[in-house]
């Protein structure tokens, strides 16, 4: 099952703080899709899931935004 969270237009450290919040709603194996802006944001949130053992997979949404595919650690 995959679970939808947008945030774009969120700040930096606030997007990775939701981003974990709503990992801990989703069950070990499944994902999470996060859409975030470009740059820092997305850098800072997907190298801060990898530390945590995260699978990340990136893809570029049309608009300057990014899609994170985050496979929650532990299943």
């Amino acid at each position: 099952m995959t679970h939808l969270l947008d945030l774009r237009g969120t700040p930096c450290p606030v997007n990775f703080i939701r981003t974990r919040l709503a990992l801990e709603a989703v069950a070990a194996g499944d994902s999470l899709q996060v859409d975030l802006d470009g740059g820092e944001p997305e850098r800072l949130v997907a190298e801060g899931l990898r530390a945590e053992g995260h699978g990340v997979e990136l893809s570029a949404n049309d608009d300057g935004s990014v899609r994170l595919l985050i496979r929650r650690h532990g299943g």
